[in-house]
């Protein structure tokens, strides 16, 4: 059951929209002011709010932007009752973070069409940030386990291929040196002329490799950030 926090000063219109809403199985939630009404938000996160512009103590504007830095109701839907028409209310509001606008006297049409629209697109965007969260989790393991790779398995696969490539290298000059001079020993000096530019090229990648990793890492990461 979705719940609406009412915040109405005049008592017939705050009753009206409580057994309006509670007709279309809402839990309804109404106070008079904006402080009580505000405070109340934040404790029980409610799916969406309509309140006043007009108001004793502190008027409806003032209750948005107290909720909008809040992280707890930021994105709540969030639809002003207003007795005033005029383009500078509703610029004002919009650019508090208001969602809708109902203007006095509201019919029942009204009243759901705002409010069943207004909790529909919140509904998308949540699945939208969602889908989002997980594609960020996704992305944050997989740099993780890049990190790994880079700090703890690939170092000593490293290592042990030069490990390699050396003795090789050492093996066949050694069998070279015990060879007489001649045809022979230069058929196989040549091979290991072809053996040090093979194991030489292999080297020599080692630097790309790890730039080719830090680079997936940075991309990966401002993926993240972005």
């Amino acid at each position: 059951m979705k719940k609406i926090l009412v915040i109405e000063d005049e008592l017939f219109v705050r009753e009206n929209l409580t057994e309006l809403l509670e007709a279309e199985d809402f839990k309804v939630y109404s106070t008079e002011n904006g402080i009580i009404g505000a405070l109340w938000a934040q404790e029980n996160s409610p799916d969406l709010i309509i309140c006043d512009v007009m108001m004793p103590e502190i008027d409806g504007h003032e209750v948005l932007k107290e909720l909008r830095q809040s992280p707890i109701t930021a994105l709540t839907p969030f639809i002003f009752l207003t007795a005033l028409a005029d383009k500078g209310n509703f610029r004002k509001g919009m650019e508090l973070g208001a969602d809708d606008y109902l203007t006095k006297p509201f019919t029942r049409e009204e009243v759901l069409g705002a409010v069943n629209s207004r909790l529909a697109k919140h509904e998308k965007t949540m699945e939208k940030y969602y889908q989002e969260y997980q594609r960020a989790e996704a992305l944050q393991q997989k740099v993780q386990e890049l990190e790994l790779y880079t700090n703890q398995q690939l170092p000593p696969k490293l290592s042990e291929e030069c490990q390699k490539a050396l003795l090789k290298l050492n093996v066949a000059i050694n069998l070279i040196q015990k060879i007489q001079p001649g045809q022979k020993r230069d058929r196989n000096l040549q091979i290991v002329q072809t053996t040090c530019v093979q194991e030489i090229a292999l080297l020599k990648q080692i630097p790309n490799l790890f730039d080719l990793i830090s680079s997936q890492q940075q991309d990966l990461k401002a993926i993240l950030e972005n």
